[in-house]
């Protein structure tokens, strides 16, 4: 089967996998092999392609699991209890259960990414013609879809053949949906193979859809000089017709952009997003403002700023309906997955449609389509934004206003026994009623949005609004500046960075991704990725982290994008897009391997996961992971060998994967040039770890940077950034050096002394530093 090759459908893929080794896909071709040589068709990875990969890891790094309750209810079988040894009617165990349970947020999030990269694809393809040239990158980019190239092995060159893509994802997500069915799978490493499977998935899907979007609609093409944008509640001009788009999928917000461009109407409207639709509308359109993250949505539309409300799909509200109709703010759907029980008006003519919305005789309405959403949202600001205007409802509460509600609060505490944060809020309610409102304005900076607070208030305090109201000065000055989404990395980037990557003199690449939920405000994120971009990391960024951090301001009023380059070298701060941008990233370390190491591309995963894992010192930060997509996303992550870090809600996915770092017999790897086992330490430590606070959290970055292949210049670096963290932030030496000094070389220089003391204690042996890699030559295909 080695040179065979093989032309079938995807319908036939599950039979013919069946006559090709596992080990077909999970090395690949020859390492020879270039990425830009001619190759035949590669058979797509089935569900079990790549296990003998995941269960590599799986073992180095335990499952453990954490529990949210100890039951399982997914039958009619159950309720079952599960704790102890205790299995439930069908077999199933807790730490099956708990397994089960991360696959199916997995595929969640990874069906959430497919079907938005469907949805668009198909759209794009409607609008622009199946034939249209992908083009992330003009001539700076030879590797245009690392991903694919990599899961699938084989070279989009048109919207079309985006289609053949989401046409495995589609059927894998279908069939690892059905591995969660009662009487299904039950091993806990064999559903964690399949969760890293749906991760990787994941990824395939997201960088289908920026790659689409990039391409089709001309958005920043792996420009490092792309464009500073507006964010923030102060960056908004109020006096004009205000259109807010919340959600991820961009085609109704190009639709309005255009209409309003066509019509010579750009700088009478303001165009505001919330999420990822906001960051990729100013990809589109730098003119357009981003307000925030998803944390974001009830302030800005209790605000009364707003004259119309866009959504289209993933991470909006599901109240979005019920708090615009408070201030007569119409609402107008865009996707299928989100109808919020509107009247389709899709086939209706605009104008009776905007006549309905202008009166008030309807809240809102469905309307399936994109350019016909462009003409409604605009006429229908525009036409309502006057009286609006005149009427200033919903512009936050007056201080009166706010004390007397505040007034009401009988202390009874439930708003901080329902706050994820455990924010003292009661206390802060108190001190605002006596006039004192600096405890609420606190509340203000830390605040996740989610309103808990007003559900379990038995007052019916609007305390999320009185929140709002004390932090009101701080907001109206919220303006901030956000370099828009670059999309991929140029492969001159990955020539330049490669080889001190590999090396570990760049110490390494630190990604933060994911939502909002943040455990102490946004601000701390911020905080960290200027932390790492000055100790020279490369500092990447997407989403709602990619917005936080642009929400801050140095003691210059700078922003952090406004400081730093947008490049990918050390010491940059790259915000690479939206969440579907997240594939760039893993896509970077894919082309690392590809570019710097030609190593085989094509239908090569695992080999070019162990290259990943024990090269390039790269960390995924997902420090307000919130969504089933964070946790899909990290999955896809894991599957290359790296490691994420989450904040402490992190805990709620309900299982971390953790190295023993005592158990030496889990830390050896096969030296490639001599075939002999070597021990290497517990590099990295972790796949995937929750830790408290942002202290720790950068304590963990810079030790999960280290890997096996650092040369001893590059661990002296990385061991200078952990032990010199580890004493500023935690207050002591680490107590672990011993395990990442391979040889007396590895000591950096300025600490030696008290190294050297320490290894006398732990009666430390030197080692070698091997050409490591965790899959064993004998497997290699040939």
């Amino acid at each position: 089967m080695g040179t065979k090759e093989i032309n079938i459908s995807i319908k036939e893929i599950e039979t013919e996998i069946g006559n090709i080794k596992d080990l077909r896909f999970s090395v690949g071709r020859l390492a020879q092999e270039t990425w830009d040589e001619p190759q035949g068709p590669t058979p797509f990875p089935s569900m079990t392609a790549l296990r003998n990969w995941d269960l590599t890891l799986l073992n180095r790094y335990k499952p453990f699991y954490l529990p949210f309750c100890d039951l399982c209810c997914l039958c009619t079988f159950g309720k079952c209890d599960l704790t102890g040894d205790k299995k439930g009617a069908c077999g199933i165990t807790m730490p099956g259960q708990q397994s089960r349970i991360v696959l199916l947020a997995a595929c969640i999030g990874a069906a959430t990414h497919t079907s938005h990269a469907r949805e668009l694809v198909t759209h794009l393809i409607e609008e622009f013609g199946s034939d249209t040239r992908l083009d992330p990158g003009g001539l700076n980019i030879k590797v245009e879809a690392p991903i694919t190239r990599l899961v699938c092995g084989m070279k989009p060159e048109t919207l079309g053949d985006l289609e053949t893509v989401l046409d495995y994802s589609e059927q894998q997500i279908t069939s690892l949906l059905a591995c969660t069915h009662t009487g299904q799978e039950g091993n806990p490493l064999d559903l964690e193979s399949k969760v890293l499977h749906t991760g990787m998935i994941d990824h395939l899907s997201m960088e289908v859809a920026d790659i689409a979007q990039v391409s089709a609609y001309d958005l920043p093409k792996a420009d490092p000089n792309a464009p500073l944008v507006d964010i923030g509640f102060g960056s908004v001009d109020t006096t004009k017709p205000v259109i807010l788009v919340i959600g991820h999928n961009v085609p109704p917000s190009v639709e309005i952009m255009d209409y309003m461009q066509d019509n010579e109407l750009t700088g009478d409207i303001e165009v505001t997003g919330i999420c990822c639709t906001g960051i990729d509308m100013t990809r589109y359109s730098p003119k357009a403002k981003i307000i925030g993250p998803i944390s974001w949505q009830i302030r800005y539309i209790r605000s009364g700023i707003p004259d119309i409300i866009v959504v289209d799909e993933q991470c909006i509200r599901t109240d979005v309906l019920d708090e615009a109709r408070v201030l007569k703010i119409p609402v107008i759907a865009t996707s299928g997955k989100n109808c919020l029980g509107l009247t389709d008006r899709t086939g209706d003519p605009p104008d009776e449609i905007i006549d309905d919305l202008v009166s008030g005789t309807i809240d809102g309405a469905l309307i399936l389509d994109p350019e016909k959403v462009g003409v409604v949202a605009v006429k229908t600001a525009m036409e309502i934004a006057p009286r609006r205007k005149k009427d200033k409802k919903g512009i936050f509460l007056s201080h009166e206003e706010a004390i007397e509600l505040a007034k009401q609060c009988t202390q009874c505490r439930e708003c901080r026994r329902a706050c994820p944060n455990d924010m003292h809020i009661s206390d802060a309610i108190k001190a605002f009623s006596r006039e004192d409102p600096a405890m609420l304005a606190e509340i203000y900076d830390s605040c996740v949005g989610c309103i808990r607070c007003e559900s379990a208030c038995s007052e019916e305090i609007p305390i999320h609004s009185l929140i709002v109201a004390a932090g009101e000065d701080t907001l109206r000055n919220e303006a901030f500046r956000l370099r828009a989404g670059r999309g991929a990395i140029q492969d001159i980037e990955i020539r330049q960075v490669g080889g001190p990557i590999v090396l570990g003199e760049i110490p390494g690449i630190v990604a933060f991704v994911g939502c909002a939920n943040y455990p102490k405000g946004g601000n701390e994120l911020a905080e960290m990725a200027i932390e790492f971009a000055n100790r020279r990391f490369i500092t990447c960024t997407s989403g709602c982290a990619a917005m936080t951090i642009g929400m801050y301001k140095n003691e210059d009023g700078k922003s952090p994008y406004e400081i730093y380059p947008g490049n990918f070298e050390a010491g940059a701060i790259v915000n690479v897009g939206s969440c579907v941008s997240n594939a760039h990233i893993s896509g970077a370390a894919v082309k690392i391997a590809s570019i710097f190491a030609r190593r085989n591309l094509r239908g090569n995963y695992a080999e070019i996961a162990d290259y990943v894992y024990n090269r390039v010192g790269a960390v995924g930060v997902a420090w307000g992971a919130m969504s089933q997509k964070a946790a899909s996303i990290a999955a896809g992550f894991w599957r290359l060998g790296i490691p994420v870090i989450v904040g402490p809600h992190g805990t709620k996915y309900r299982r971390m994967l953790l190295g023993r770092a005592d158990h030496d017999e889990d830390w050896y790897v096969e030296d490639a040039r001599t075939n002999e086992k070597v021990y290497v330490g517990p590099v990295p430590e972790h796949l995937f770890i929750s830790v408290e606070t942002k202290e720790e959290a950068m304590v963990m970055i810079a030790k999960l940077s280290m890997r096996p292949n650092d040369t001893s210049r590059g661990r002296a670096l990385k061991l200078t950034h952990y032990i010199d963290l580890h004493r500023r932030l935690l207050g002591s030496m680490p107590t672990d050096i011993h395990r990442f000094v391979r040889m007396e070389a590895d000591i950096p220089i300025t600490m030696k002394e008290d190294i050297v003391a320490i290894l006398q204690e732990k009666d430390w042996k030197e080692t070698v530093i091997p050409d490591p890699t965790l899959i064993p030559k004998k497997e290699v295909v040939q």
